[in-house]
């Protein structure tokens, strides 16, 4: 069954979980560059775990341009 992420606050939520990062929707804004535990073993996981649970295939060009969370989360719900 795949399940869309609904809002900000659930891809929060998804990254707490699934990826171990606390954060509100308003740190979605922050740059990557502000969140030191950001690396790119995170988007790949985020994008493991965003596919298996909506059933699509993201567009990991699109999540390599983001410069902020809030990006990759438009990415996510685009798609």
């Amino acid at each position: 069954m795949t399940t869309a992420i609904a809002d900000a606050a659930e891809f929060c939520t998804l990254l707490e979980e699934e990826l171990g990062f606390h954060l509100t929707p308003q740190d979605l804004d922050r740059p990557l560059d502000d969140l030191p535990e950001w690396d790119s073993v995170h988007l790949l996981r985020l994008v493991t775990v965003v596919e298996s649970r909506t059933g699509r295939r993201l567009p990991v060009a699109g999540l390599l341009e983001a410069s902020t969370l809030r990006q990759m989360y438009e990415v996510v719900v685009r798609t």
